[in-house]
């Protein structure tokens, strides 16, 4: 039943690919002089950056906090600080990348 299952949606996910595809030259040239693409655009950037800097606080302030308890394990907590920050940061600069290619 399951296999069933998989098996009709793979072949519906690969038939609507064809029919996603097919737009007119036209068509595509008026929906890009429109401003909804930028302005969702900048929904996303700012939806993406928001978040992200609600993710950095957490986790500098979870860093402050193993700090203060275990003063000791200072270079095992600031590295994982550091990989934390430069993640959750690349995660933003893809969105911004992303963006620049799609509005572009």
């Amino acid at each position: 039943m399951r296999k069933t299952f998989f098996m009709i949606l793979s072949m519906l996910a690969l038939t609507a690919m064809p029919a996603l595809a097919q737009a007119d030259a036209a068509g595509a040239a008026a929906a890009s002089k429109g401003w909804a693409l930028p302005i969702a655009a900048a929904f996303g950037m700012a939806f993406a950056v928001g978040l992200a800097a609600l993710g950095q606080g957490r986790v500098a302030g979870s860093a402050c906090e193993s700090l203060a308890r275990n003063p000791a394990a200072r270079p095992g907590i600031q590295l994982a600080l550091i990989l934390g920050l430069a993640f959750i940061e690349s995660l933003v600069l893809f969105t911004l990348v992303i963006i620049f290619v799609k509005v572009a």
